[in-house]
Parts: structure tokens; sequence; C-alpha cells
């Protein structure tokens, strides 16, 4: 995406309607309603936006097919691969300096700098070919499941766009509305995007710095514990351990309460440590793993444990493979 001014007056008022009837429904006119009283936005100018509005099936196919819903042996299949192993070699080496100050600025190492990376948009080349405006609308007005969290944010990027001076009609993202080389939402855009090469724009769309800065970010800012573990494999009981697999991502039980019940680290994980016993499907059984602390932040980008898992064993493959060349 690159940076146009635009006078968003001038953009909203462009003539014709790709949805006009979606004007005519009562929760867009009390969207707009709230957006002309809680950030004095022009009613007029936000019909003309949201009447171009194209509403999309395919977002709201995609968003009810997320890959997180597979088992693990196949998600995993998706992002391990070696390609993507060495375009994250690649990408480190492009971006040495900017990764290295990032990890010391941020406390996070290179190597989940550019495994998140990897993961969303293998490195800035798969970002989305949906307009954000129509998939959050989409999902705003016809996705009632999640319909707050998505009204939030075309709040969000409607926002964003009067405070960038940018048609919200020319970005391009996910069927999410997730935005640029490192995905953001639009909260998260407004709220953790940095100008990290210090050039007077922030941004996630074509600028690597700008990007690997607001992961690091990211990460920090939801807890990342410099030089602390991510994740260790486990060996469990023949015993019923179903009482360990807690609900929910957050590590409540202590590495006490899982040697206790037989299970033994693959690791060094202090007793007084907080974990999740993890049980990850393969085709023909589980592995587990003890998630600690900043497994959990991984899942602060997208709360998945198939997601983090991801994240750190790409992590551990791009190391590997980066070192080998060096």
């Amino acid at each position: 995406m690159k940076y146009i001014p635009v006078i968003i007056g001038l953009v909203f008022l462009t003539p014709g309607y790709a949805c006009a009837d979606l004007l005519q429904r009562t929760e867009v006119a009390s969207f707009i309603d709230e957006m002309v009283a809680e950030y004095g936005y022009d009613a007029e100018e936000l019909n003309h936006v949201l009447g171009r509005v194209e509403l999309s099936e395919k977002v709201i196919a995609a968003i009810t097919r997320p890959a997180e819903a597979f088992p693990w042996h196949r998600y995993r299949s998706i992002f391990i691969k070696p390609g993507r192993i060495r375009g994250g070699a690649e990408f480190w080496r492009r971006n040495q300096a900017q990764l290295e100050r990032a990890a010391e600025k941020y406390g996070v190492p290179v190597e989940i700098l550019v495994a998140v990376i990897g993961v969303e948009t293998k490195y800035g080349r798969i970002t989305g070919g949906f307009k954000v405006i129509n998939s959050l609308s989409t999902l705003a007005f016809d996705y009632p499941k999640r319909s707050r969290f998505f009204t939030s944010e075309l709040k969000h990027f409607l926002l964003l766009a009067r405070e960038q001076s940018l048609d919200p009609h020319t970005l391009s993202g996910s069927y999410a509305g997730a935005m640029g080389i490192p995905q953001f939402m639009p909260s998260s855009y407004r709220a953790y995007a940095v100008d990290f090469d210090d050039d007077g724009l922030t941004d996630i769309w074509d600028n690597p710095a700008d990007a690997i800065g607001s992961v690091g970010n990211y990460l920090k800012v939801h807890g990342w514990r410099k030089d602390a573990g991510i994740t260790s494999t486990a060996t469990v009981p023949d015993s019923d351990i179903s009482a360990l697999l807690t609900n929910g991502l957050e590590p409540k039980l202590t590495m006490a309460d899982m040697v206790e019940a037989g299970i033994v680290a693959g690791g060094e994980v202090g007793a007084a440590e907080n974990v999740k016993l993890l049980q990850l499907e393969n085709r023909d059984g589980y592995e587990y793993w003890l998630a600690l602390h900043n497994f959990y932040v991984i899942t602060r980008y997208n709360h998945s444990a198939l997601y983090a898992m991801a994240v750190y064993q790409l992590a551990e493959a791009i190391r590997e493979q980066y070192q080998s060349t060096l």
C-alpha cells in the first residue's frame, strides 16, 4: 500500500453506490450516528463512504472455516515448509540491522519477529486481496456472531484513514480486515504500529522496518519477557491427564503441579513457573507441550495455540537455517 494523501471530503463525495441498500439498514444508520456523535464525522461523508461498500459472501465463507480449526498436523504443514524456512532466513539477511535493533529495543528474539511475519504474510508476499472496508463492513453488519468486534474495528479503520489522510476504499488486507506485512487489525495499528525507521510515516504495508518494529512493540506491550522460555516438549504418563488440559490459553498451573501428575518437561522449567499443557493432534495420536508465558504472549497476536506453536517451530527452523549460512 502506497501512502496517497487525499482530501477526505472529496473522496467521500465520489459519486455512485456499490451497495446503496446498506444505507437503509437501521444498524448502519446507528453506526453513522455514533461516528458523528463520538468522533465528529460528517454524516453525508459517511453515507458516501458506506454507500460504496460491497458486502462479500466470500468474507463470510472464509471466516467460518479458519485454518485454526484444522488438526495440528494439517495446520503445521501449511507453515513449516522448506520454502518458508528459506524465505525467513533470506528476510533475516535482508533486514538484519532493523531486526537486531528491534530485538534489542523490545527484547523479542529476531527469529520470533521473522516467524510472525512469515506465518502472517510469507514475509510480505501475501497480504490479502480484500478491500478492508468491504471486509469489515460485511463482518460488522452481516456476521452477528462477532458483530460487536468488527463494528469496533470498522470504527478504528475509518479513524485510521482520517488520521493518515488515506482513501478508505484503497486499502486492502485479509478477509478479516487485517492489514499489511504484519497483518494488524485497525485497532492494533492505531495502538501498536510504530515508525521504526523515523521517516515520518508509519507504513506497515510497504516498509519492512516499520513492520518489524510494530511486531516487536506489539509483543512487548503484551508482556514479552526477554530471555525467558517459550515452550517445552512434555512426556505424559499413561494415567488420565484430562484435568490438566485446562480451558483457555493462559498458563495457570505450575510446573510443580505437572510434576506431581507425572508430567516430565523436555527442557528446563522452574517448579514455580506457570505452564499450560497442550495436546496437539497428529495423524497417529497426540504430542504434548508445556506452554510458558511467552507462548501465551504469542497467542495475543492470534488467539490460537496452533498459531503460536507454528510461530515457535518456524522460528526455530529459521534460526537454524540462518546460522547454517553464516
